[in-house]
């Protein structure tokens, strides 16, 4: 039901007879703050009057249909037993979670670097978590014209090259092939560091990351370029990770970061504020394990104002996205809070152990930051 002002409602009553106009516009008014409970006691249950094409899809469909990678350790990766994990597809389920209620309520559509933004825009996926860097082109109307939510990975373009091969930085590759994937941030970083270096090469490039890597490991290219974090994931998976290294030289900014499509505002703040959830939840202490815990805590206390509100106990934070008032309970439950995502999939407890680095927390000097939930 669309808002309006009492005062907007009952003028066209009363019109601008002189002395009358004001007298009775403020009866009226009066008289209609008195019948509001009536009025909003008619008013639909769980109501709240927001409207999401791709929302009400996914509702009706009974899943979250999630554009990922598929093929890469600690992001999205497919383990023998057939279930996806990583850090990409722990936001996956975060989402379905507050939306539908269940984390294994996913699809995962595994794209290479030259179909997620197609599949995004046509409606093939409705959520991109595919280590996907988020830039200008991709973000404006004009470019991709994709909504993306809060960075989830702070990277950096890096290279790796044979351990003992002799190639210890970008210059040691002057004249040599260096494989790369075609469509990606890295082809175009790549391009730009070497001229600005006044070094000379050859791009071999590839549609997709397996074609890539199999390049790589058949000594098509002297060196291949990515996210520091993909050539970690990757090395993991080759037949001796000890045997291939990566250079010291970061290439670029690389924030990977979830996106949706842009024209659905409703459906993109879901996503963004679920996102921020996780991440206030590792501010805030509160894991997948003592959520419950947390949660009667801020129930049994009035006091508790900020918790009782982050947890949906207290406000409406969730009406105004259009999402139950329990959303953030949920998608910790499904996921856990961001440093136990990251802990599990890249860091200490995975193959990567990747140090958090600037996936810090700010008041640890990192950049992962959750804006106020008021």
């Amino acid at each position: 039901m669309r808002s309006i002002t009492v005062a907007k409602a009952v003028r066209p009553l009363f019109g601008k007879a002189p002395g009358l106009g004001s007298r009775r516009l403020g009866l009226a008014v009066t008289a209609l703050l008195a019948g509001l409970p009536l009025l909003t006691a008619c008013a639909p249950e769980g109501a709240t009057g927001l409207e999401s094409p791709k929302m009400s899809q996914i509702k009706a469909r009974g899943r979250l249909i999630c554009g990922v990678e598929g093929k890469l350790p600690g992001f999205s990766f497919v383990e023998s037993s057939g279930a996806y994990s990583g850090l990409d597809v722990d936001v996956c389920k975060a989402v379905a979670a507050s939306l539908l209620g269940d984390p294994s309520k996913v699809e995962y559509r595994d794209l290479n670097s030259t179909e997620r933004f197609a599949a995004l825009a046509s409606g093939e996926v409705d959520l991109l978590s595919r280590n996907t860097t988020m830039t200008l082109s991709r973000d404006s109307a004009g470019g991709n014209g994709l909504s993306f939510g809060p960075t989830t990975f702070y990277d950096g373009q890096g290279v790796m090259a044979p351990t003992g091969s002799g190639i210890n930085s970008l210059k040691d590759l002057a004249g040599k092939p260096i494989c790369v994937e075609s469509g990606t941030t890295t082809e175009l970083n790549l391009a730009d560091r070497m001229r600005e270096l006044k070094v000379p090469y050859t791009p071999l490039k590839f549609q997709t990351s397996d074609q890539t890597y199999a390049a790589y490991l058949g000594k098509r290219c002297v060196a291949v370029t990515s996210d520091r974090s993909q050539l970690a994931g990757k090395r993991t998976s080759f037949p001796d990770p000890s045997a291939h290294t990566l250079l010291p030289e970061v290439l670029s900014k690389e924030p990977l970061t979830p996106a949706t499509t842009n024209g659905d505002p409703v459906w993109a703040d879901a996503v963004r504020w679920t996102v921020y959830g996780l991440m206030q939840a590792e501010e805030l202490g509160i894991t997948q394990a003592n959520v419950d815990a947390k949660l009667a805590e801020a129930k049994a206390s009035a006091n508790l104002a900020d918790l009782r509100r982050f947890l949906g106990v207290e406000g409406d934070f969730g009406r105004q996205l259009g999402l139950p008032a329990d959303f953030v309970v949920k998608s910790i439950k499904a996921s856990g809070n961001y440093g136990e995502i990251f802990d599990r999939n890249v860091g200490p407890g995975s193959r990567l152990k990747l140090d958090r680095g600037l996936n810090r927390q700010w008041k640890d000097g990192g950049l992962i930051y959750s804006p106020p939930f008021r």
